[in-house]
């Protein structure tokens, strides 16, 4: 008898989740050490502990295996925009909180998202992931700006872009990523006090 049949559920990830974790971690290792241009199907299998053959039954090429893992790392993004508009505390600690969010993030995954960002002029799918994120930030900010009297989205959408460029070139010249959450979130909060 085996658990569909039994009414039992399987316990913890099946072993196709595993795998495609593998193929993922080993991807964002290998951007670190080689780059979006010299990694290849053979070297990102090879991290996984995997063979080539077997990376092809979960993704058919490289730019497969990038998209998915941007896709991972805005799946972590967008969860935090959720949590900054659910948010109840002043706007101000609202917007510090999310720019150090935004701070850990790069900090965390800045090589995928600098990859994201370099490989969305010409990659439709990343691109449209990438700015899909973005745009749920300014989504969720436009609410928090309009609790301080800043209702218009162009003014939280001009600042997430802002934040999401300044973030990405901090990153690129390795610049202190404390400095510059605190220089943004500086910007955000001199936006809300001159828009009252």
């Amino acid at each position: 008898m085996t658990a569909a049949t039994s009414g039992k559920r399987r316990q913890g990830p099946r072993k196709g989740d595993l795998r495609e974790k593998a193929i993922l971690d080993a991807a964002e290792e290998l951007l670190g050490r080689e780059g979006v241009e010299l990694m290849t199907v053979e070297s990102i299998a090879k991290g996984a502990g995997i063979s080539r053959a077997s990376l092809y039954f979960y993704f058919g090429s490289k730019l497969e295996v990038l998209t998915a893992l941007v896709g991972r790392t805005v799946d972590a993004l967008a969860a935090q925009a959720e949590v900054a508009e659910a948010a109840d505390e002043s706007v101000e600690d609202v917007v510090r909180a999310s720019v150090r969010h935004t701070a850990n993030s790069w900090r965390e995954h800045g090589l995928v998202m600098r990859a994201a960002v370099d490989l969305t002029p010409v990659t439709p799918a990343i691109r449209g992931l990438w700015t899909g994120t973005v745009n749920r930030y300014a989504a969720a900010m436009t609410e928090v700006l309009a609790r301080a009297g800043v209702p218009d989205p162009a003014v939280a959408e001009a600042l997430c872009w802002m934040t999401e460029r300044t973030f990405y070139w901090a990153s690129v010249n390795g610049d202190d990523l404390d400095r510059t959450a605190d220089i943004c979130a500086q910007i955000w909060c001199a936006t809300i006090r001159g828009n009252n």
